[in-house]
């Protein structure tokens, strides 16, 4: 970092990457600070400058700051970190030391040492607080520590999955054999063996990726399980709607030995919802004017398929969200992009992680899911530039991923 950026970042005040604070804190306070950037995104910690961004330097030699950092970080943290660290003097010939924290998550949930307590925070814009339980836990599934999809889920067991599915993709679709429905305590240790049941103490349940799939009635313990649906008649979100459905259900269709869906899941349903609403769009092909679909289902269906396999199960109480308007169609997949996965890598085609693995194998056992991860690159970006010229839009903001699609070009202006 050079002198005219970090005036910059005083410049622009804290927020959720950039904290200020005096050197002459209490190392426990320091510890808390850089606990929550690093639970977060990373960040940068300005030692020597006050909340008003005014410039009061730091109170220790250069020497002495770095090494009272250096001794915060290994003995206040868990796991212990070496941050990156440079001192930078200023006009008025004050120095400011910068704490540089690294993005990568692979040591989440970092605890901050109070008193003789080890705690987790996290940061909320500008302002670090001690993390809940919940907050805690998905910091632990973003570090790959647990995996929430296999994680039983309360008050269910064996009954809360629906059987005839379950036959349905051992022997039709994986053209397996399982053991007889009255062959019960093999019949469990293979549902055990497969993630579909998950121990809980002395207790077995529907694990959650096995409730998503083939649950009877997923929504009773996962509300969040689903999506909304919803077709507009302009284009924003507005109270009059032309269509709109609360898509429930397992993910996975039935098929037949032939593969042939007879009974369709949650994706199909949810494909189905948007050809039916998106209406379609006239072009001129040889002097004639001719219609074809606003978009191609197979770029449709993959936003969807997404959707579905990259959300964060563990965020209660919102669905996926599906969206049609006069001019575009939208997905909004609640949660943050997986560990490690960018916008960039999904554009590129070089995504090879899931947040949920186990949904994203036995989706692609359905064939909704490409084998090398070129899904968004081969079935979204390709296909809508074919149909129509136009880019897809991948946006990741306010801890959600949305695709959108456009019907045609826009001008400058859209």
């Amino acid at each position: 970092m050079n002198k005219t950026e970090l005036l910059q970042l005083i410049a622009n005040r804290e927020n959720s990457r950039v904290e200020l604070k005096r050197d002459d804190c209490h190392p426990d306070d320091l510890a808390k600070e850089i606990s929550a950037l690093l639970n977060l995104e990373g960040g940068v910690i300005l030692l020597g400058v006050e909340d008003d961004g005014s410039v009061s330097g730091l109170t220790r030699s250069r020497g002495d700051a770095e090494e009272w950092v250096m001794n915060i970080a290994r003995q206040n943290l868990q796991p212990a970190i070496i941050p990156v660290w440079t001192c930078i003097r200023t006009e008025g010939v004050k120095d400011v030391g910068v704490i540089e924290l690294s993005a990568d998550s692979s040591g989440k949930p970092y605890k901050a040492r109070r008193g003789r307590a080890w705690v987790t925070f996290i940061r909320a814009g500008s302002t670090s607080r001690e993390a809940t339980p919940e907050e805690e836990g998905r910091l632990y599934q973003a570090a790959r520590l647990v995996r929430y999809e296999v994680k039983p889920v309360p008050g269910t067991g064996l009954e809360a999955l629906d059987m005839d599915r379950i036959e349905n993709y051992y022997q039709d679709v994986l053209k397996r054999s399982l053991p007889d429905r009255t062959d019960l305590e093999n019949r469990r240790q293979l549902l055990l063996n497969s993630d579909l049941l998950a121990e809980a103490g002395d207790n077995v349940g529907a694990s959650v990726a096995g409730l998503l799939l083939f649950g009877e009635n997923p929504n009773r313990r996962l509300p969040q399980a689903g999506v909304t649906a919803v077709a507009f008649p302009g284009f924003e979100k507005e109270y009059n709607t032309v269509d709109e459905e609360r898509i429930r259900g397992p993910l996975t269709p039935r098929v037949s030995s032939r593969g042939v869906v007879v009974e369709k899941g949650v994706i199909d349903r949810t494909v189905d919802f948007v050809k039916r609403n998106m209406g379609s769009v006239a072009y001129l092909e040889g002097g004639r004017r001719r219609h074809k679909s606003s978009f191609p289902l197979d770029a449709v269906r993959e936003a969807i398929v997404n959707a579905v396999v990259h959300r964060d199960y563990a965020l209660e109480g919102t669905d996926i969200e599906v969206s049609l308007y006069r001019d575009r169609f939208e997905v909004i997949s609640p949660g943050r992009l997986p560990n490690g996965v960018t916008v960039e890598k999904v554009r590129e085609g070089v995504v090879r992680v899931a947040r949920n693995e186990m949904l994203k194998e036995i989706l692609r056992d359905y064939r909704y899911i490409e084998r090398y991860g070129m899904g968004v690159r081969n079935r979204i970006i390709n296909p809508i530039r074919q149909h129509n010229g136009t880019e897809p839009d991948l946006v990741e903001e306010d801890g959600r991923f949305m695709v959108r699609l456009w019907k045609a070009p826009r001008n400058h202006d859209g």
